[in-house]
């Protein structure tokens, strides 16, 4: 830390001299003006820490420097001591209206010069560190509305990117970085198929406003429960949903979460279709679900691009999504073999058993396939749903 720096003002040499030997001497660094006006050209070229000024001085005497000082909004707190050969009983109140600090009068006593120099410092140096963590104070609070700002940014992005895509996609694409998810990659994923019963001949009877105002009710249960389990929707088409778990958020259940998801889905879908038929309308649920690896990123053009999954799994989950009768929930093999230890235990509030749907002959796959039938215990089996 440098040494403070002390402007001497007095047009006397003899006294210049004598109060530059003292204070250079304990360390201080000065600088001397011989008038006012040059007092105050040296200020607002260099500010010193402190002025030892001269009352008594031709032209601006020291009264009129000090006034002339304070009147700068950026010397409002440099120390002033007025040095004066005056009866300092007189000069007092002068001295102070002008704007003094302090006072020493001629002859000079080094200790008392040395105790009211040392004391002005130390206050001017406590109200400088106040002054420099106020600055600090404002950086931070800038620092800190900008990264406000940016939050919330990010939270509209968010909330934008999450009306096509899910919570853990939409922020897993926002976060960037080498872990893009839009970029192609392959990963086992438990797939997860929906599609209405009956919805081609209730379309056919229906007005166009009552169609979108089922698919509304549809979307908004089964979508509520897609996000509960973590879920990630990979796309609406009509009366059928696709979703899958495992990407691009890793879930080590996520056979388990995908058949409790399908036994809530079910039951909500049973509390809809019973609204429904009261309103003439005959619709009920299948759901199929498989397990497998698939190639997943992103699938479209620079204005418009879907997260989507290609393999034979969500092939596998459509086909037996479209055995499935209304109410039912059709597996897989591996799904079965994933979940089969979980029957009749409470997981996740949801318990299930499971029992043999045969071999079906699906479209697309040369063999035929072994699928089983997940029925939920507790609030009646999913099967029973219509």
């Amino acid at each position: 830390m440098s040494a403070a720096a002390i402007l001497i003002v007095d047009d006397v040499d003899r006294n210049v001299r004598l109060l530059a030997g003292i204070l250079a001497a304990r360390g201080f660094r000065t600088r001397t003006a011989d008038s006012g006006e040059a007092a105050l050209r040296c200020i607002a070229a260099d500010p010193p820490d402190l002025v030892l000024l001269d009352v008594m001085m031709p032209g601006m005497n020291g009264y009129d420097v000090c006034r002339a000082i304070r009147a700068d909004p950026s010397c409002a707190v440099l120390p002033v001591v007025l040095v004066t050969a005056l009866d300092p009983e007189q000069e007092r109140v002068k001295g102070l209206e002008a704007g003094a600090d302090d006072f020493l009068s001629k002859p000079i006593h080094q200790a008392e010069l040395m105790a009211r120099v040392r004391s002005l410092l130390r206050v001017k140096s406590l109200y400088d560190e106040v002054q420099r963590q106020r600055l600090e104070l404002q950086a931070w609070n800038r620092t800190l509305e900008q990264r406000v700002e940016e939050g919330v940014r990010q939270l509209e992005r968010v909330s934008r990117l999450k009306r096509f895509f899910s919570p853990a996609l939409a922020e897993a694409i926002l976060a960037g970085g080498a872990d893009d998810p839009l970029r192609s990659h392959r990963c086992e994923i438990t797939v997860v198929f929906l599609d209405l019963r009956g919805f081609t001949a209730f379309t056919e009877t229906s007005d166009p406003e009552e169609v979108m105002g089922v698919l509304g009710q549809y979307h908004a249960a089964m979508g509520r429960l897609v996000l509960a389990h973590e879920g990630t929707l990979e796309r609406f088409s009509g009366d059928g949903m696709m979703i899958f778990f495992n990407d691009p958020q890793p879930l080590p259940d996520a056979p388990q979460r995908a058949v409790r998801m399908a036994i809530e889905m079910q039951r909500a879908m049973m509390v809809l279709s019973t609204q429904w038929r009261r309103r003439g309308y005959d619709l009920h649920m299948g759901i199929g679900i498989a397990q497998g690896f698939a190639t997943l990123g992103g699938i479209g053009f620079d204005g418009r691009i879907d997260y989507g999954a290609i393999g034979t799994v969500t092939n596998l989950a459509a086909r037996l999504c479209g055995e499935a009768a209304g109410g039912e929930i059709l597996i897989s093999p591996r799904v079965r073999a994933a979940v089969q230890e979980a029957q009749d235990k409470e997981v996740g509030g949801v318990r299930w058993r499971i029992e043999d749907a045969g071999e079906l002959d699906l479209k697309g796959f040369h063999r035929k396939v072994r699928a089983a039938r997940v029925l939920g215990v507790g609030s009646g089996d999913a099967s029973d749903a219509e």
